[in-house]
């Protein structure tokens, strides 16, 4: 009922997750991302704990491959559930349970995985997958919507439209993009406005927030309104 990617940004080294879904508020359950650690998207019959879980596992030092057989592993209802992961080494890893919804499935490549379910067919993914690895001149989270645009077009979530959601992280621990459009009768687009807002302040008013170098961060707003002027004249992403 659901299909996602999860990328690694080959410039910046940042980890994005899109998703999109016929299911209300989509992006509260599936993506997962933490700093430093990797990313876990988790849907089909979705588990919730799988999230918390995964990033626990690749925190400790496992690789994407091991948390995914030890999610799966130790979960009854395994055949209903469907994950990805990226771990800290940038390395890939998903599976689809037998009982998952067809159209059902994963791939996985150097710097990206995608994996959907009730899907109108495989067409989606391989659309999904095509757009990300044609789009290396956009920039990232623009490069993620795209990516889910094409597999829209190509069908989709086959019980219709209904949520989407991008979660993008950096080095820091709170993320660089979390917007998510819940309930619309035309999530992807939506979220491409919402993230067209973001880039138009909240971005450059980020780069002088609390950090793990400056954790007080800008506190003079004087200096803080100059420092977002400049940085929106320079174009920063």
């Amino acid at each position: 009922m659901t299909w996602s990617i999860i990328a690694r940004d080959e410039t910046t080294g940042r980890i994005g997750i899109a998703v999109a879904s016929r299911a209300f508020a989509v992006g509260a359950r599936v993506p997962h991302i933490r700093a430093g650690v990797g990313a876990v998207a988790t849907q089909a019959w979705t588990n919730p704990f799988f999230g918390p879980r995964g990033l626990a596992l690749l925190a400790a030092g496992a690789t994407a491959e091991d948390a995914v057989r030890m999610l799966m592993t130790a979960d009854m209802g395994r055949d209903h559930r469907q994950v990805h992961v990226l771990d800290r080494h940038g390395r890939f890893a998903a599976a689809t349970g037998k009982a998952c919804v067809d159209w059902c499935g994963h791939l996985v490549r150097e710097t990206f995985s995608v994996a959907g379910n009730m899907l109108a067919g495989e067409g989606v993914i391989d659309a999904t997958a095509q757009a990300y690895a044609d789009g290396k001149d956009i920039p990232f989270a623009r490069r993620l919507l795209a990516a889910m645009q094409a597999g829209e077009a190509a069908g989709g979530d086959k019980r219709g439209k209904q949520a989407a959601a991008l979660l993008i992280c950096d080095t820091e621990e709170h993320p660089l993009v979390d917007i998510r459009v819940d309930d619309h009768a035309d999530p992807l687009p939506e979220l491409a406005r919402l993230e067209d807002i973001h880039r138009e302040r909240y971005v450059h008013y980020r780069r002088y927030s609390p950090t793990r170098a400056n954790p007080a961060g800008l506190l003079d707003r004087d200096a803080l309104e100059d420092a977002v002027a400049r940085s929106i004249a320079e174009g920063h992403e």
